[in-house]
C-alpha cells in the first residue's frame, strides 16, 4: 500500500522489553536527511519555494500551447518537485511515528506540511488547466515519446475531470488541507498515544494490550478486551464527534464536487471501476456461511465453548505451545521463503535487515501496528514494525517486506508513475505472506503441526478478507447514515454491531462493550474505505498463486515485470499474462475458493 500514517500509541512497558527478541533493529533515517537541522533540509525547503513559484510562473495559463516536448519539460519538472516534497515529508513523517509523543517531532512535523502546502500552492493550477486541453491538442502532445510513458498520468487526470472544482475552490480546498481532515486526523492519533490499559496490574498501550488477545491463557485475553472496551468507551465521545466531523466534511465535499457515492472519490484513486469493487464486496458477503461462520464453528469446538467470545477470535488452539520467535528465526523464514521463489527478491530484500531499513521494537510512543513507507524513488522504502515474537509477527513481516520489495521494484518508473494503486499495492505483500505460509507448511512434522499452520493460516485469510469487508460495509453504512444528521455514539454502536453478527456468524456472542471497537481503527479515520484493497489483495493473489501452481514455469519472470510496472498500468492490463480478470465476478470466486479449501481440509482432520 501507499503509505498512510497509521495510529500512534505510547506503551509504557515497552522500553524493557525491547531487545527480548534477539537484535532488533531500528531506521537509520540519514539516507534522507542527516538530521532535522541539517542545512540539506533548508536547502531542500528553499529550493522546493524556489521551483514550486518558477513553475507556475513559466506554466500557468499555457499548458494548452505546448508541443508534446514542452509539457514533457513541464512533467519532468513536475516531477522533480514531488520527489524533493516526498522526500521532506517522507523523513518528518517517519520521525515523527517513531515517537508520536515528542513534542520536537511534533512540531517538525507540523511546521513541513505547512511549508509544503504553502510551497506547492501555486502547483493546483496544473491539473486542472491540463483538464481544459481539447482531446485531440492533448493527444498530438502525447505522441511525443518521452511524454508518451505518462499517459496512465493524464488519464487518471482526465476521470477526475467531472468531479473538479473552480480553480479559486481548488486552491482554497488545497490551503485548507493541513487545518481539515488532516487536523482531525492529529486529533485522533493524539487521543490514541495518550490512551492507557491496566491489564493485571501492568500499564500498556494499546498495541500491547491488544496482543494479549492471542494469549494461550482465555483469562489474560478476557482481562485485555474488557479493559480495551472500557478505556475506548470512556473516550467515545472524541470518537465520534471524529467520525461525524470527517463523514461530514467528505459528505460537505462530494456535493461540491458532484461525486455520486462517497466511495467514489476512493475508486478513482485505486483505479478501479466501482463495479469490480462490488463484485468482490457481494463474493465476499455471500461466501460468509462457507468461509468465517464454518472455521468459527469449528474453532468454538476445538475450544471447547458453547459461545465464542471476541476474546476467543485470535485465540491459539489448544493443542498448541505457547512459542517466542527470535528476530533472527523470522528473518530467516522469511528470506528462506522468497529466496525459494525466486533467488532476486531475497536479495532485494536484504538491505532492509543490514541497511536500517526497519525499524522493529515495540517502544515508548512508537505508532502500532505495521507499514512499508515507499519515501521517494531516488531513496529507498522504510518497514515499520511493532515485533513481539508472536507467529503471526513473522507473516506481518513477510507482509511488509513483500511491500518494501514491490516497492523498489517499481520505483523504476519514477516519481509520478511509481505510486501503485491500493488494490494492487497489496499483491507482493500478501505474496509474501502466502511464500511465507507454503514454506513453513511444507515443513510440517505432525498433523497437529499442520493443523495448526492451517488454522492460523484461514483466521489470517479471514481477517483479511472476510473482517476488512465488513469494516468496508460498516463505513458505508456510517457515512449513508451520516447523511441524515449527526449521529450519536449508540447510532455508531448499533451500525457496527450490525456488520460484526453478519460477518462473524452464530458462533459468537458479544460483550456490551465490544459495540465500541470501531473506534480505534485508524483506517476509517486517514484512508476512508481503504480497507477493501486488503480483501482485494488477498483475492488477487489467491487467483495468483494458484495460477503460479498450475502453470510454475516463467511465471516469476511475468511476477516481477508486473511489480516493475507500479502504477504505470490498469489491473486488466497486468493480469492478463496471467490469463486472470478481476472484472469478471468468477475471479473472486476462484480466490475465495482457497480459503474453503483450508477449512474443508481442517473439517477433514476432525
Amino acid at each position: 500500500m501507499r503509505f498512510t500514517f497509521p495510529q500512534p500509541v505510547f506503551d509504557q512497558t515497552a522500553q524493557s522489553g525491547h531487545n527480548q527478541f534477539g537484535d532488533l533493529p531500528d531506521w537509520d533515517l540519514t539516507d534522507l536527511y542527516p538530521s532535522t537541522d541539517a542545512p540539506e533540509v533548508k536547502r531542500d525547503l528553499d529550493w522546493l519555494e524556489e521551483h514550486c513559484a518558477s513553475f507556475a510562473e513559466d506554466y500557468e495559463g499555457k499548458l494548452a500551447d505546448l508541443d508534446g516536448a514542452g509539457m514533457y519539460d513541464c512533467i519532468l519538472r513536475n516531477e522533480r518537485i514531488s520527489q524533493v516534497a516526498g522526500r521532506l515529508g517522507s523523513f518528518a513523517g517517519l520521525l515523527y511515528y517513531q515517537n508520536t509523543v515528542d513534542g520536537e517531532r511534533a512540531k517538525f512535523l507540523s511546521d513541513i506540511q505547512d511549508k509544503i502546502t504553502n510551497f506547492t500552492a501555486p502547483l493546483v493550477f496544473f491539473s486542472l488547466e491540463v483538464n481544459r486541453i481539447p482531446e485531440d491538442t492533448l493527444e498530438e502532445m502525447l505522441k511525443h515519446d518521452g511524454l508518451a510513458r505518462y499517459r496512465p498520468i493524464f488519464e487518471r487526470m482526465r476521470k477526475m475531470r467531472p468531479y473538479q472544482l473552480s480553480d479559486e475552490l481548488e486552491r482554497y480546498e488545497h490551503d485548507m488541507s493541513v487545518v481539515g481532515a488532516s487536523a482531525w486526523n492529529k486529533l485522533f492519533d493524539e487521543t490514541v498515544a495518550d490512551l492507557k490499559f491496566e491489564v493485571n496490574g501492568e500499564t500498556l498501550g494499546i498495541e500491547a494490550t491488544t496482543t494479549l488477545m492471542t494469549e494461550q491463557d482465555r483469562s489474560v485475553r478476557e482481562a485485555a478486551a474488557r479493559e480495551i472496551g472500557k478505556v475506548l468507551g470512556q473516550n467515545i465521545k472524541i470518537f465520534s464527534r471524529v467520525h461525524n466531523t470527517l463523514s461530514k466534511m467528505g459528505q460537505v465535499e462530494d456535493k461540491w464536487r458532484g461525486m455520486p457515492t462517497p466511495q467514489t472519490g476512493r475508486h478513482l484513486s485505486n483505479d478501479v471501476e466501482p463495479e469490480v469493487v462490488e463484485a468482490l464486496r457481494n463474493a465476499v458477503v455471500k461466501a460468509y456461511p462457507k468461509l468465517s461462520h464454518r472455521y468459527y464453528e469449528l474453532k468454538r469446538g476445538w475450544l471447547g465453548l458453547d459461545k465464542l467470545q471476541v476474546w476467543d477470535r485470535n485465540a491459539p488452539l489448544p493443542m498448541e505451545e505457547t512459542r517466542t520467535v527470535g528476530w533472527d528465526e523470522a528473518r530467516k523464514t522469511v528470506m528462506d521463503a522468497y529466496a525459494g521463489f525466486d533467488p532476486r527478491m531475497a536479495e532485494i530484500a536484504e538491505p532492509f535487515f543490514t541497511k536500517g531499513w526497519i525499524d522493529a521494537g515495540v517502544k515508548p510512543g512508537k505508532a502500532p501496528g505495521a507499514f512499508a513507507h515507499p519515501t521517494v524513488t531516488d531513496a529507498h522504502p522504510y518497514v515499520m514494525l511493532n515485533y513481539l515474537g508472536k507467529p503471526r509477527d513473522v507473516m506481518t513481516l513477510a507482509h511488509e517486506l513483500g511491500h518494501g520489495v514491490h516497492q523498489v521494484l517499481a520505483a523504476g518508473q519514477g516519481e509520478l508513475l511509481a505510486d501503485t494503486p491500493l488494490t494492487l499495492a497489496e499483491t507482493a505483500s500478501v505474496f509474501g505472506e502466502m511464500l511465507t505460509f507454503q514454506k513453513m507448511l511444507k515443513g510440517a512434522k505432525t498433523d497437529a503441526e499442520r493443523k495448526i499452520m492451517l488454522a492460523g493460516k484461514v483466521e489470517d485469510m479471514i481477517n483479511t478478507v472476510v473482517r476488512q469487508i465488513a469494516f468496508y460495509d460498516f463505513e458505508c453504512k456510517l457515512h449513508e447514515a451520516r447523511k441524515g444528521g449527526e449521529l450519536t455514539p449508540q447510532d455508531i454502536n448499533k451500525i457496527w454491531m450490525s456488520v460484526q453478527g453478519a460477518s462473524l456468524g452464530p458462533a459468537f456472542e458479544f460483550f456490551p462493550d465490544y459495540e465500541v471497537y470501531w473506534s480505534y481503527i485508524p483506517h476509517f479515520v486517514h484512508s476512508p474505505f481503504y480497507v477493501y484493497a486488503y480483501a482485494f489483495g488477498d483475492g488477487l493473489v489467491n487467483a495468483l498463486y494458484a495460477a503460479y501452481q498450475e502453470q510454475p514455469d516463467g511465471f516469476q519472470d511475468k511476477y516481477f515485470d508486473m511489480l516493475k510496472s507500479g502504477g504505470s498500468k490498469h489491473h486488466k492490463e497486468l493480469l492478463k499474462p496471467f490469463g486472470l480478470d478481476a472484472s469478471d465476478p468468477k475471479f473472486w470466486d476462484k480466490g475465495l475458493s482457497m480459503i474453503s479449501g483450508f477449512i474443508d481440509e481442517l473439517e477433514a482432520m476432525e
